[in-house]
């Protein structure tokens, strides 16, 4: 790992997930969780002020060092047992049906196998259990789609693994999971390419 990845890279996604426009998103989203918690990619902790304070425990994934070096403090001040860990979305460090609710903001864009990381999170789900998720992915116009195209190669390479144009939907039904709520549209402020969003809610 060199040392755009270790050390510049961590505080560029902090600084994009600051947005204020993104608080709205994740408080709706993540207010939504209930009981034993796994959050993957939680990054540098942007939503744990919006768990209710009820939540059992929060596990907070991400396979960035230097992102859960920054989530630290902000777990400190939980009204809930936090734990972070470094580890991939598609190797969860988590036994079998034994999470209530898993939450993903702004994190299947940029997991090398989505496929996988999918199928570990139906693996983990108690039954019942529930897949709170709001990512950016494949719009529906084909002019868009094209320059998303055009424009992953070289995004890919300098977010840290970000595809513009993945289609979230689509994946996540050929996990076997099911959609029970799905909001989709340009949600937030910018570029057409980069502001397509998939928000929404899926159980096992």
């Amino acid at each position: 790992m060199g040392f755009y990845s270790r050390r510049i890279l961590p505080r560029l996604i902090d600084c994009g997930m600051r947005q204020k426009q993104l608080a709205g998103l994740r408080e709706a989203l993540v207010g939504a969780a209930r009981g034993r918690v796994l959050e993957i990619g939680i990054g540098s902790g942007r939503n744990l002020p919006f768990y209710r304070r009820d939540v059992a425990a929060v596990l907070g994934i991400d396979p960035s060092a230097g992102l859960l070096a920054m989530a630290k403090p902000q777990a400190a001040w939980t009204h809930f047992p936090v734990q972070l860990r470094q580890a991939s979305a598609e190797e969860l460090p988590v036994e079998d049906r034994s999470v209530d609710t898993v939450v993903m903001t702004w994190t299947l864009c940029s997991v090398a196998d989505p496929a996988r990381a999918l199928a570990e999170i139906r693996r983990v789900l108690r039954p019942e259990g529930s897949l709170l998720f709001i990512e950016h992915g494949q719009a529906p116009e084909a002019a868009v789609v094209r320059w998303q195209g055009r424009l992953t190669p070289l995004w890919h390479r300098l977010a840290g693994g970000c595809h513009l144009d993945r289609p979230i939907e689509r994946l996540i039904g050929a996990a076997g999971l099911r959609l029970v709520e799905l909001d989709t549209g340009y949600l937030v402020k910018g570029p057409r390419p980069f502001t397509y969003h998939y928000r929404g809610r899926a159980t096992t």
